[in-house]
């Protein structure tokens, strides 16, 4: 007879099943994510609620502003970018095969570890916001850029950007998620770690400029955020003969254009 205790049963199919674990934990967090981010947002040009020394602090370079200003973009991060990268994660917990409880902690690290390369751009991105805000070129309030010349400037550097090699070449590490675990999987938590990294550079590369719009439409309005997020989406899923980074590109110049002239 087996030893097993009854209640432990359960346990053990649903470990046995890793990728429903990992899709699971991947709309819990992102779900999460847009939840607090709609718990803050700001309506009316009021200041978000809960944060009112974050929106129109007495000083930007203070701790409390640039420890809240760093939670809200890693929040966004979270929002934004792990939604394009679960077929990658999701790819990960179907093709490890090590014992059930070993393969949902690997799929952890992996995922955890993709989400650390961006929460060292959201603290690179905080420290950006408070030098704006302090400089006035950024208004604290709606934390979307004041000059048309500035914001032109971020519109078209995106859209350079999105025409270059390197981006072309970390964008094809993204849209090929078969072809990216072959490469560089290791089996164990110290593959997993890596293949999170390495995944999440790709990515940050893959993604940076267009992060960089968040100043330009306002970093806490949501509807931009959320339309930067599909667009992240649409680019990483899509097929590469679609084109999307030339049509992105265009329509970034066609936007600078716009607000130029506005």
């Amino acid at each position: 007879m087996s030893s097993t205790p009854p209640d432990a049963l359960p346990l053990q199919r649903l470990l046995a099943r890793p990728v429903l674990i990992s899709a699971g934990a991947l709309a819990v967090a992102v779900a999460l994510a847009w939840g607090w981010l709609l718990a803050w947002e700001m309506p009316m040009g009021e200041p978000m609620a809960g944060m009112p020394e974050m929106m129109m602090p007495p000083d930007p370079w203070s701790p409390a502003y640039l420890l809240a200003t760093f939670a809200m973009w890693a929040l966004m991060m979270v929002a934004m970018m792990l939604p394009s990268a679960a077929p990658m994660i999701l790819l990960h917990a179907r093709l490890d095969r090590g014992a059930p409880a070993q393969r949902a902690r690997d799929n952890a690290l992996f995922a955890l570890c993709y989400l650390l390369v961006w929460a060292a751009f959201s603290a690179l991105a905080a420290v950006a916001q408070a030098a704006l805000v302090d400089s006035g070129v950024l208004a604290s309030a709606s934390l979307a850029l004041g000059s048309r010349v500035l914001a032109t400037a971020v519109l078209l550097a995106a859209a350079l950007w999105q025409l270059t090699p390197a981006k072309a070449a970390c964008l094809e590490q993204c849209q090929s998620p078969i072809r990216f675990v072959l490469r560089y999987w290791r089996q164990g938590p110290t593959g997993a770690v890596r293949l999170g990294l390495i995944h999440g550079l790709f990515c940050l590369g893959c993604c940076w400029g267009l992060m960089l719009l968040l100043f330009v439409g306002g970093v806490m309005n949501l509807a931009w955020v959320a339309l930067l997020a599909a667009v992240v989406f649409a680019e990483k899923l899509a097929p590469p003969a679609w084109r999307i980074s030339r049509w992105l590109a265009i329509a970034l110049v066609a936007g600078a254009a716009a607000v130029l002239l506005a």
